[in-house]
This record gives structure tokens, C-alpha cells and sequence, in this order.
């Protein structure tokens, strides 16, 4: 196993900068996910640290050795991909085996592991099967298999679910958290879902154009995001923002009004605000509790219904014409055109010194 640490990384492709002087601290056995939109980064990222592409500038560090010049056999890294990359001619068996292979260890070794992480992933009735035979979710966990025989130092996922079915997603992702509890080795995910992020990782970084936009365990970038962008990716539906102007600030409370609210005071967390500013105030579309005589703060027309069976999601037009989507209890029953009154508790709201 084995820590890694990113220290001013950066990658250029021509005179376009990829990846910005980025800075991350991977502790040994940790799970890390990095999450964020397309184009951001996050695989490049990942390829920088399995050697498949060269940095441009800064430093990375696996188990303490400066990896930057090394070869990706070097690093004791194995990777997965999106594609799977396992061979069509070969068996289950044969695919597993492959790297050991290649590395002509005996054949006693290479049955005991292939046994192994057969065992691990619940494929011994596979071995003798061709990709061909498999299911998406299979073949992907040959391609775990394949990368497990090699006892790396830090396991790297390339988006492994995206070409899964939600239902597959679902037990695939289970079964790479339950490899992770086993074999407590290094993992960095890729993925652009943050329901991923949120259900599998430890420590969750957030890329945005090539830089970091905030790291830290899930729950705290859910309760604490450090900004807009962080506050609107993670948690579904997406938290609601509202244009507001600042009317007082003192050290802890916050009064805020703007077009589609008034008179509010939020907590202003570790932010500073002065009279006059402009703001952002967020709210997470399950803190919306609907108010049955018109007296909450925030006022509106329902604009579209979506009943999920675990919740209903409520699209809503405020009197302002700004939208905000409220998670109500499933029984909840609410046509186009209802008028709609939403309370709020302002100890949950997040206020950022960011304007729309």
C-alpha cells in the first residue's frame, strides 16, 4: 500500500493548461474520488498519476518516491478503464491471468490468484467463459480481476460504471467499496456522478478546469461546500440559488432580502459580509417544507411535478421568476399552476459571498 501526494501538479497540451497547480494528499489505504463536469480534468489527472501521460511541471509522489520519470510498470499502480480492455480471443481465466503472465510467474502463483480474486468477485463460475459470453457488468469485473492479481500499491479507476445500466451501476459499485473494506489498498475513481462520489469514497475531490475546488470527506462538502460550484454539483436535485442583497451582518447572523424574499437571517458560517452586498443564498431542495397558508418566504407557482416514488420533485416559479425545486414526501400532490408557499429552516440555508 502507499500514500500519494500531488504537489503543484500541472499539464499543458500545447499552450493549453489542463491541469493547474494542483495539490492533493492522498493518505495510504484511502479511497479517493475525483468528481467534477466533462473536460475538467479528472482523467488526465488520473493518467498523470499512472504514467500514462508526462506532467508538464510540480511533483508526484508514490510511497514517498518521486514517481515523475518513472514507467508505469514502475509505479505499482493498476488501472481499470471505462472500455474494459479485456482481450475478445481470451477466457475469463486467461484475461485475469494476463499481467502475471507476462511477468512469467510460475503457474502455481498465477492459479492461486486468479483463484483468488475469482473468489473476491464472485466469478468462479466464469473462468471458462469468453467476453463474448458476459454481461457489461461481468466484463468489468474481469477488468478488476485482472487489475487485483497484481497486488498494486494504488488501484486507479477511469470512470468504470459509465457504460452500465443503473441497475448494474449499482451492484458494480457495491462490489468495488466491498474490495476496498478487503483489500484496504490505495484507490482514486474517476467519475462525473456524485451519487458515486458521495456512496464510495473517503475523501472527495472536486475539479473545475483544472484546478481544485474543494477536498474533503463527502458529508462535509455536502453540509460545508466552499462555493457555488461545489454547493450546486453535489446533492440531487441540485440546491437552489437565490439573488439576495445583504441588509446587516453581525459575527454569526446574516439578514438578507432580495426579489423573491425578504427579512431572513442566516448564519454566516466562517463567511464576513457588509451592508449593501450582494450574495447568494442557497437552500437544498429537501430543507423546502410547504407552508398550507401562504405565509412562507418564498412564494410561487408550480411549474412541473415529477413523482419518483421515494419523493416528489416540484418544480416551482417564484413570484421573483427565479426557479427552485423543492424534494417533498411522496404522497405529496401538486398540479401546474398551483400556488405553492415553501418555509424554510435558515440554520440549514448556506449564504455565499458569491452573486449570481
Amino acid at each position: 500500500m502507499a500514500g500519494i501526494q500531488l504537489s503543484n501538479v500541472r499539464k499543458q497540451f500545447g499552450t493549453v493548461e489542463v491541469i493547474r497547480g494542483v495539490d492533493i494528499d492522498i493518505v495510504d489505504g484511502e479511497f479517493v474520488v475525483f468528481v467534477g463536469p466533462s473536460g475538467c480534468g479528472k482523467s488526465t489527472l488520473l493518467r498523470l498519476i499512472a504514467g500514462l501521460e508526462d506532467i508538464s511541471g510540480g511533483e508526484i509522489r508514490i510511497g514517498g518516491r518521486v514517481v515523475n520519470d518513472l514507467q508505469p510498470k514502475e509505479r505499482g499502480v493498476a488501472m481499470v478503464f471505462q472500455s474494459y480492455a479485456i482481450f475478445p480471443h481470451m477466457t475469463v481465466r486467461e484475461n485475469i491471468a494476463f499481467g502475471l503472465t507476462i511477468r512469467r510467474e510460475s503457474k502455481s502463483v498465477v492459479e492461486q490468484k486468479v483463484a483468488e480474486a475469482a473468489r473476491m468477485l464472485q466469478m468462479e463460475n466464469l473462468l471458462d467463459r469468453r467476453p463474448s459470453q458476459l454481461s457489461g457488468g461481468q466484463r468489468q469485473r474481469v477488468a478488476i480481476g485482472r487489475a487485483v492479481v497484481r497486488d498494486p500499491s494504488v488501484f486507479l479507476f477511469d470512470e468504470p460504471l459509465s457504460n452500465l445500466d443503473a441497475a448494474l451501476r449499482m451492484s458494480t459499485r457495491q462490489e468495488i467499496a466491498t474490495l476496498h473494506s478487503q483489500l484496504k489498498t490505495t484507490m482514486i475513481y474517476v467519475t462525473h456522478d456524485q451519487v458515486e462520489a458521495m456512496t464510495l469514497a473517503d475523501k472527495i475531490v472536486v475539479l473545475r478546469d483544472g484546478e481544485v475546488m474543494q477536498a474533503g470527506a463527502p458529508m462535509d462538502l455536502y453540509h460545508n461546500p466552499a462555493n457555488l460550484f461545489v454547493a450546486g454539483f453535489l446533492g440531487a436535485p441540485s440546491m437552489n440559488f437565490i439573488a439576495v442583497s445583504v441588509d446587516c451582518a453581525d459575527a454569526t447572523t446574516v439578514r438578507v432580502s432580495g426579489p423573491a424574499t425578504s427579512g431572513l437571517d442566516v448564519k454566516a458560517g466562517e463567511r464576513r459580509f457588509t451592508t449593501g452586498q450582494k450574495a447568494t443564498l442557497g437552500i437544498r431542495p429537501q430543507q423546502l417544507r410547504p407552508v398550507a397558508d401562504g405565509t412562507g418566504p418564498l412564494n410561487g407557482r408550480v411549474v412541473l411535478t415529477e413523482r419518483l416514488g421515494s419523493e416528489t420533485i416540484v418544480d416551482v416559479r417564484l413570484s421573483s421568476n427565479d426557479s427552485i425545486v423543492a424534494a417533498l414526501p411522496e404522497d405529496t400532490i401538486l398540479h401546474p399552476g398551483d400556488a405553492v408557499s415553501f418555509d424554510f429552516d435558515p440554520a440549514h440555508a448556506h449564504l455565499f459571498d458569491e452573486a449570481l
